[in-house]
């Protein structure tokens, strides 16, 4: 006997390329592994033998596998149509069972993975009868109507762990191999595989160009269906230029999952689906703990004149609904929990020196990339830089509605202080939702960004693009960044005026934030939440305020920001670091789980995006979050049309006046309501 090998069934229909998926895969994981391999065609008892082969199969092949044996079995010989020869299948550590049949039921406790291989109707007929010619074609209907009736009874695909569309191009056995090691079942077995993702070689190259970040986008990824642009589009903005708000305002990182390692993940309620090409791999689980296994650990190695943060790696967004996984109530959502991209390459803008770097892990296709982003990039630096309009030309201006009326949302402002009287929190941030139905085709999300990006220019604007999910982001608050060496630093915004365009008020209202005693009470305590959750991962006595209520100042809004620093422990996970102060307190209020509980009951519904967090996760094991606010979500349903959605709210204390409360709301979404030709309902 040996020990239990991990066995993976690849089953499908007839025709959807499992055989020659089955051979590859074997071979590439024969790298590191001992695979032994199966096919059941070998096995079945003639052209009406399915049902009895899977029996067969079952019993004389997989039952003993699965103990450590080696399993005799009795082939059928197809010319002679009866019983053929004894033949034995040693056990290995990894074993391979293909054909179909291989996950059906009776097989599926004896298996440590399922892969589902599909192909359209008229390819599959193609490919089995190329491959067996006259012999199969008398019985391709018989043997059809045998699998839709086993399908029928048994549902393997709804079962799979590893879904692939096979392209019958070659690139299946690549594309399921990125996906595998996520797998629970598996990643112990593929840990050679997890680990030859790390050390990975960076290339990096410096461009001295000062290219037209607009034009570079729509150039390199305009047709990408996954695609993120972390854009500091107020790089080069006078008023914030200064100080902390220069170094936040330094990179913009632009890419998609495109190329060799291309990936991208969506998460639902504990469910993540991980796409890598023509394979798609289903892993039930927490978020936060997926993360920790991809992110975390240096996996590549930094060209020393490189001087960003980002060094390839994930990048989208984190919904407010993951506060399931933190302490918070479980909450569906209509957009994802989470959904990011893994990006093998990537253009990385360094607005202070004026230079765009090429990132790209070496692969067979990193020549051909950099060959096109160059071009790309000296294209977009000969271009005028993008001016254009501050507002979107719409056939008809979005009617947005309220989900709380102004007496509703007044009233709870008031139930909000009752729970801060009865000592339950001592800051609630209470928020509201604006959202407007349209037809799909009535709003291009990508012109629609660069208007809210040019009127609203921000440190951590973002466009995302994750299929049917657009977020256009102009952010000003960082929530979290660890940099490569375990710097922590978060930077929490709470209070707000609006700008006026005479100077004399305008310089009013920023003095009247700065000398506001409820504002600034705010801001501490958020800071006071910020230190605790830093001081979860940090090293005791780090944990500082390098800058408490400065006042900053954007296109539209003057706000109250503070700086708390801290080193992570040396060997912490940073996907914890994360998870604890997630979501940012600046969006919950103090306590935090207490408050979070508070505001489930008062808010009736979910945030969704707003008050999550955008950003990247770098394999240097860097992250730089920005907090969701000030944030479009354009969702299409898939029906023609899509829904729009605004979040707004803001910090509510035992003294706030509910009107100026309801009033900062209004200000808060002027800035993309304005941008859109539409107004603030009122009701």
């Amino acid at each position: 006997m040996s020990p239990a090998p991990v066995i993976i069934a690849i089953d499908g229909r007839s025709g959807a390329g499992k055989t020659t998926l089955a051979v590859e895969l074997a071979a590439r994981l024969r790298a590191h592994h001992k695979v032994s391999l199966f096919h059941l065609e070998d096995i079945y008892p003639g052209w009406n033998g399915l049902a009895a082969g899977i029996e067969r199969y079952v019993s004389t092949v997989l039952a003993p596998l699965s103990r450590g044996e080696a399993a005799s079995w009795v082939c059928w010989d197809w010319e002679n149509h009866d019983d053929g020869e004894p033949r034995v299948t040693l056990p290995a550590e990894i074993v391979i069972v293909e054909g179909v049949g291989a996950a059906a039921a009776a097989a599926r406790p004896l298996l440590s993975a399922v892969i589902w291989a599909e192909a359209p109707d008229d390819v599959r007929r193609t490919r089995a009868l190329d491959r067996d010619g006259e012999t199969y074609e008398p019985f391709w209907d018989q043997w059809a109507a045998q699998e839709e009736e086993w399908l029928a009874a048994d549902k393997v695909p709804l079962d799979a762990d590893v879904r692939v569309l096979n392209p019958a191009d070659g690139s299946a056995p690549a594309d399921v191999l990125q996906v595998l090691p996520y797998l629970p079942s598996l990643a112990p077995a593929l840990a050679p595989e997890l680990s030859a993702r790390r050390g990975l070689r960076l290339r990096a190259e410096r461009l001295d160009v000062r290219p037209d970040a607009a034009g570079l986008f729509g150039s390199l990824y305009g047709r990408s269906a996954n695609a993120v642009w972390l854009d500091s589009s107020n790089a080069g903005a006078p008023e914030p230029e200064a100080g902390e708000a220069a170094e936040r305002s330094r990179f913009s990182i632009m890419a998609d999952d495109g190329g060799s390692f291309g990936q991208s993940v969506t998460h639902r309620s504990g469910h993540s689906l991980l796409s890598a090409g023509c394979a798609t791999a289903t892993v039930q689980g927490p978020f936060f703990r997926w993360l920790d296994t991809v992110w975390g650990l240096s996996a590549v190695e930094i060209p020393e004149a490189y001087p960003g943060g980002f060094a390839l790696g994930w990048l989208g967004c984190l919904g407010y609904e993951l506060k399931r996984e933190t302490g918070g109530t479980d909450l569906p959502a209509p957009t994802p929990d989470a959904a990011l991209i893994f990006a093998g390459r990537a253009v990385v803008l360094d607005h202070a020196e004026g230079a765009a770097w090429l990132l790209a892990l070496d692969a067979p296709d990193a020549d051909d990339w950099l060959v096109q982003a160059r071009a790309a990039v000296e294209t977009a630096g000969r271009a005028a830089q993008a001016g254009g309009s501050t507002g979107v030309v719409l056939p008809a201006a979005p009617a947005f509605r309220t989900r709380d009326t102004r007496a509703e949302y007044l009233a709870k402002i008031s139930a909000a202080q009752h729970q801060i009287g009865e000592g339950n929190s001592y800051e609630v941030c209470l928020t509201t939702a604006l959202s407007a139905d349209i037809p799909a085709d009535a709003l291009d999300p990508w012109p629609t960004y660069l208007a809210l990006r040019r009127r609203n220019p921000a440190p951590f604007a973002s466009y995302l693009r994750l299929g049917s999910l657009t977020v256009a982001s102009t952010s000003p608050e960082r929530f979290l960044k660890i940099a490569a060496d375990g710097g922590m630093r978060a930077e929490p915004i709470k209070g707000t005026r609006r700008r006026a365009a005479d100077p004399a008020e305008d310089a009013r209202l920023r003095t009247d934030l700065s000398t506001a005693l409820k504002d600034r009470a705010e801001n501490i305590m958020i800071v006071d939440l910020l230190r605790n959750d830093l001081s979860h991962f940090a090293i005791p006595g780090s944990v500082t305020v390098s800058r408490l209520c400065a006042i900053e100042s954007y296109a539209t809004v003057h706000q109250m920001v503070s700086t708390i620093d801290a080193q992570l422990k040396p060997g912490s996970s940073r996907a914890e670091a994360v998870a604890a102060c997630f979501p940012a307190g600046s969006m919950t209020g103090a306590p935090k789980i207490s408050t979070m509980a508070i505001l489930d009951g008062l808010e009736g519904g979910a945030r969704g995006v707003y008050s999550g967090a955008i950003g990247y996760f770098s394999l240097n094991g860097a992250t730089d979050l920005a907090v969701a606010i000030r944030t479009l979500v354009i969702n299409a349903r898939g029906d023609g049309t899509a829904e729009l959605t605004l979040g707004v709210g803001g910090a509510i204390t035992a003294d706030s006046d509910p009107e100026d409360e309801y009033e900062e709301i209004r200000t808060k979404a002027f800035g993309v309501l304005s941008t859109l030709g539409a107004d603030f309902p009122d009701a």
